[in-house]
C-alpha cells in the first residue's frame, strides 16, 4: 500500500502533528512534504523565545538535543504526540517520513491537505518553520 502524502504548506505545526500522530497509530504510513512551509501561531517574540530556549537547553554531551532543521522539528513534534518509548509508538514513528520541499519520488503523487490543521485568519501572519529554523542557525 502506498503511503499517504500530506502537504504541510500553511498548516499549523501542532494541529497537523496531532492529526498525523493519530493516523500513524491507526497503522497508516504518511509522507509529509514541504515541512518548512508549516506555520507556528502565536506572538512572534514568544515563538522565537520558545524555540531558542529549547535549542539552548541541556548540554552538548547529554542532551536533550533539540533539532535545528524544519523536517527534524516536525518529526519531533509528531513524536511528542506518540508513546514513542513504547513499541507501538516506535513502530508508528517508523511509518513517518518528513521532507523539506517535495522529493522527486513524490512529485507525481497528489498530496492531501489537512483541513483541521488550517490556521484561523489573524491580523499578523504566523511564522513559518523556515523562518524559525533560520534563526536557529539552519542553512536552508
Amino acid at each position: 500500500m502506498a503511503p499517504a502524502v500530506v502537504d504541510a504548506s500553511g498548516l499549523v505545526l501542532g494541529r497537523a502533528a496531532s492529526v498525523i500522530a493519530k493516523r500513524l497509530l491507526n497503522g497508516e504510513s504518511i509522507v509529509v512534504v514541504n515541512a518548512e512551509k508549516s506555520v507556528v501561531t502565536g506572538a512572534r517574540a514568544q515563538v522565537i523565545a520558545h524555540y531558542t530556549a529549547a535549542r539552548a537547553r541541556g548540554s552538548v554531551r547529554s542532551g536533550p538535543h533539540f533539532p535545528r532543521y524544519p523536517d527534524r522539528i516536525f518529526r519531533r513534534t509528531v513524536r511528542g504526540m506518540l508513546p514513542h518509548l513504547k513499541t507501538r509508538g516506535r513502530v508508528a514513528m517508523g511509518r513517518l517520513e518528513v521532507h523539506i520541499g517535495v522529493p522527486e519520488a513524490y512529485r507525481s503523487a497528489s498530496p492531501q491537505t489537512l483541513d483541521r490543521a488550517r490556521p484561523r485568519p489573524t491580523v499578523r501572519p504566523p511564522m513559518t518553520l523556515a523562518e524559525i529554523t533560520k534563526l536557529l542557525g539552519a542553512h536552508l
